[in-house]
């Protein structure tokens, strides 16, 4: 699943762009608030930035097709929230600081990873909420100190109205099915499951027709985003070699968790052929996302980190050259999401929480490359 992040802990789990290339900026005025939410070296890539959600834990905005909206997860308590669930928003004019957003899960259980559909009236999603009406239980500290992810086997993918209507059940096996994201060509969706015993990515039509596997090495394949063209796809990847990391991934797959601080990312056709492993920067580098260009991708990462903390915005272009620093904040960022036309970036940070452990979602205008 892609659960959110909260400051030393990070979370999974992602999931549009046209194709559409950047034209560069010749004004790089930034608004007052910019420097109160930009650290001076990121406004070189962002500016005019708005923060969008104003307390809990917010994560994984996805932009409409016509970028007029974003879908996003939040536990926000006070909107009622006591896990994950999904919510959307006109980004522009919705004050989430004083208004609640329109809520499209059904509000039992705990969902994830939503993204928009091309008719921008559509959300597909998973949910637990076929495996009982409660939050499902969050894994206990463990003693010997691994930090994991839970998979929960109740997790399928729904698709839902912008009333928050259940439409289609897209899948029915046993085990989880999440991560759902959708082809900029509108055609078809990209998703995790277990179903083989084995986290891997599958694609599947957007009626849930047509299901195939594309990817069969040992360890967690998750979070992957189709090309602004569709041709290809990008997804973060744990790869156990050694036999003690194997049977360690197998020992807490077995308990339904995965341990998600060593992944890269792979970059392949969207139909899984030539696969190729994009980075080898070490520790946790997740949440990649396609820039409209098709040639550089954007991720998170704290490959620079000593102790694993923070997580920082990078790019890289996709035959492994080039990796630039975006964000330079000290906390946590994640999350990044161009939107269709190339202009704005979205993404999820714990900067300006008030010292909370609180992440919200900020929106900025793109000026970089």
């Amino acid at each position: 699943m892609r659960a959110l992040i909260i400051l030393v802990l990070f979370a999974t789990f992602a999931c549009n762009p046209k194709t559409e290339t950047i034209e560069s900026h010749e004004s790089t005025a930034h608004s007052a608030s910019d420097s109160l939410l930009l650290q001076p070296e990121e406004m070189k890539y962002l500016k005019n930035i708005k923060q969008i959600t104003f307390g809990g834990n917010n994560a994984e905005a996805y932009w409409s097709f016509d970028d007029s909206m974003l879908v996003f997860q939040s536990d926000y308590a006070g909107w009622g929230n006591k896990c994950d669930q999904i919510f959307y928003t006109n980004w522009e004019t919705d004050d989430l600081k004083n208004n609640q957003p329109q809520r499209l899960s059904t509000g039992l259980g705990r969902t994830t990873c939503s993204y928009f559909l091309p008719d921008n009236k559509t959300i597909v999603y998973a949910s637990t909420h076929l495996g009982g009406d409660n939050c499902p239980a969050v894994p206990e500290p463990r003693t010997d100190g691994k930090y994991v992810w839970p998979i929960y086997d109740s997790f399928d993918i729904f698709t839902a109205d912008l009333n928050g209507n259940l439409l289609n059940q897209l899948t029915n096996e046993p085990g989880y099915d999440a991560e759902a994201t959708v082809s900029p060509k509108g055609d078809k969706i990209v998703f995790t499951s277990l179903r083989t015993g084995d986290l891997e990515l599958y694609t599947m039509n957007i009626d849930g027709t047509d299901v195939k596997q594309i990817t069969s090495d040992l360890g967690y394949d998750g979070g992957a985003f189709f090309s602004p063209d569709g041709s290809k796809i990008i997804w973060r990847a744990s790869r156990p070699t050694t036999e003690a990391d194997i049977k360690e991934y197998k020992d807490l797959l077995a308990e339904g968790l995965v341990m998600p601080t060593s992944m890269e990312l792979y970059i392949a056709n969207a139909d899984g052929t030539d696969v190729r492993k994009l980075t080898d920067l070490g520790k946790a580098n997740w949440a990649p996302f396609f820039h409209p260009s098709g040639e550089k991708i954007i991720f998170a990462s704290n490959h620079q980190t000593e102790r694993g903390f923070p997580f920082n915005l990078f790019m890289i272009n996709i035959d492994g050259t080039g990796l630039t620093k975006i964000t330079n904040d000290g906390t946590f960022d994640a999350f990044p999401v161009f939107s269709n036309n190339g202009k704005y970036l979205v993404f999820a940070s714990n900067r300006n929480n008030g010292g909370t452990r609180d992440t919200n979602l900020f929106v900025a205008e793109w000026i970089g490359e």
